[in-house]
């Protein structure tokens, strides 16, 4: 509900400084040019700079940090360039801010500690669940860490594997070379 607020404020706040611009520069059809050379601009800010970086953005939201410095860099001018393709002024001035160079670099600190909160949040809940349940050996299914299994398996590996592994993709044999028994073809054996 509160988006939603903001959002129409902003709309409400959009729409009244394009009258006054309008009534400024003497007709609406400047304001207008203005929007369609700036809804261009951002696509095109868009289509350079995210070439290539859906990888990391997806690790992004799913709270992993990116070391890729491409990433980082780029972010804030994709940014930018999403706020040019929406029809305002309000926003138009927003991404200019965000392409000076302090800003970018505000920014990209913000963006860093906010992923490193998420991911130490969701390793904190990882390995809680998983010292719950190693150290209540049970409990009920709703307090499970889902990792927990996969977590243990990796300790008794790194241990040594004390317990028996039942790994589908671990081959028990022995090789040896086999040398075929061929037989030589010669020249008398083939028909002319």
């Amino acid at each position: 509900m509160k988006l939603f607020l903001i959002v129409l404020a902003g709309l409400i706040l959009e729409v009244f400084v394009w009258i006054g611009v309008g009534d400024l520069v003497g007709s609406m059809w400047y304001v207008f040019f203005w929007f369609v050379i700036a809804f261009f601009i951002g696509l095109n800010m868009i289509r350079k700079y995210a070439t290539g970086l859906m990888p990391q953005m997806q690790q992004m939201q799913m709270g992993q940090m990116s070391g890729d410095p491409a990433l980082t860099n780029n972010l804030p001018k994709i940014l930018a360039g999403f706020f040019l393709l929406i029809p305002g002024l309000i926003t138009d001035v927003l991404a200019l801010l965000i392409l000076i160079p302090g800003v970018q670099n505000a920014f990209k600190n913000v963006m860093m500690k906010t992923m490193a909160k998420r991911q130490q949040a969701m390793m904190d809940k990882m390995m809680g669940g998983m010292m719950g349940n190693m150290n209540g050996m049970g409990g009920d299914a709703q307090g499970q860490n889902p990792f927990a299994d996969l977590m243990r398996q990796m300790q008794d590996m790194q241990q040594g594997g004390g317990s028996q592994r039942h790994d589908s993709s671990i081959i028990d044999g022995e090789a040896r070379e086999v040398t075929p028994d061929a037989k030589k073809i010669e020249m008398k054996d083939v028909k002319k």
